[in-house]
């Protein structure tokens, strides 16, 4: 016997809200980068001819903790458990991105929430909102492991 559509959606409901509350259990321990590495790094990016923007320069690695405590629950692989069409994969971000495939965009929808999407900016730091941006942005150009 097929279940009913109110069926579904209590399932979805209780899903989300069990995903919901287990995230908020989770937090990356925040690693703090010695002032003289940072100094090191941007005299190399310097000396390198690259540009480091300080507001949207996120560790990728530090990133990578902070979305497998707090995002994979919903975004495993990059994908999403809710909103199955609206993946982390470089095309999908590329359309349906508010601001395009940029860790500015994605900084903003995890900072704010949007739909679905639980804002992370009351529980998570500027910094570990950038770095995630950061993992996300940079894994959605190599491909995300499934």
């Amino acid at each position: 016997r097929r279940p009913t559509s109110t069926t579904i959606f209590k399932m979805k409901y209780t899903i989300i809200a069990a995903l919901i509350a287990s995230a908020t259990a989770f937090t990356a321990p925040k690693v703090e980068v010695p002032s003289a590495v940072k100094a090191a790094i941007a005299g190399a990016a310097v000396t390198a001819g690259v540009a480091i923007s300080p507001a949207f320069a996120g560790d990728v690695g530090a990133g990578e903790q902070v979305f497998n405590a707090n995002c994979a629950a919903c975004h495993a692989g990059g994908q999403n458990v809710i909103m199955p069409e609206k993946t982390l994969e470089k095309e999908a971000l590329e359309s349906y991105l508010a601001g395009g495939r940029n860790e500015k965009a994605v900084m903003t929808q995890v900072t704010n929430g949007k739909n679905a999407m639980p804002a992370f900016g009351g529980r998570l730091s500027d910094e570990d909102i950038a770095n995630v941006a950061a993992y996300v942005i940079s894994t959605s150009e190599s491909g995300w492991d499934e």
